[in-house]
């Protein structure tokens, strides 16, 4: 006889279009705000979710002085090219709001806004981060790029390993 196994169902990341300068992303983690928020924000568990696993994209390099006014850069290597990920961070509220500058290297005049609030309700986190791009132009940039199949795969990737945290 087969065993009956019951798993929760894994979240689905949902990407919203407000205006023609922002994206919202959100979704609900099975874990703590504590464990998501320091996933967001510690280096060893960044590494290990950030970057999408599909496109082998690996991390050189990942640093981050999670305090107001610190600052993080994520070097990483697709294909042979090194590229970095960079900002400052103007809002700390510990597990429940970050809020941050995103500069991707070859663009650094084109700084987005983030905000990032961690909510959590019966042991689950539901993530919200909203993305205000400088212009209509740099955000579509980003979307063309394949941000949001990226971005679906490193949230499921995220997923697993708070699973694995708790």
């Amino acid at each position: 006889m087969a065993e009956a196994r019951s798993e929760t169902p894994r979240s689905v990341t949902t990407l919203e279009l407000k205006s023609d300068r922002e994206v919202i992303i959100s979704r609900t983690f099975r874990a703590p705000a504590r464990i998501v928020f320091d996933a967001w924000t510690k280096p060893e568990f960044v590494k290990r979710w950030w970057a999408p696993q599909s496109r082998c994209v690996e991390f050189v390099d990942c640093q981050a002085d999670v305090r107001v006014g610190g600052a993080y850069r994520y070097h990483l290597k697709h294909d042979g090219n090194e590229f970095s990920f960079y900002g400052t961070y103007s809002e700390i509220t510990p597990h429940t709001r970050l809020a941050y500058t995103q500069i991707f290297e070859p663009f650094p005049d084109a700084a987005v806004q983030v905000t990032v609030t961690f909510e959590e309700r019966d042991g689950k986190t539901h993530l919200v981060s909203h993305e205000v791009y400088p212009s209509k132009e740099a955000r579509e940039g980003a979307l063309s790029s394949g941000m949001e199949h990226g971005l679906r795969e490193t949230m499921d990737q995220l997923d697993e390993l708070v699973a694995s945290l708790t």
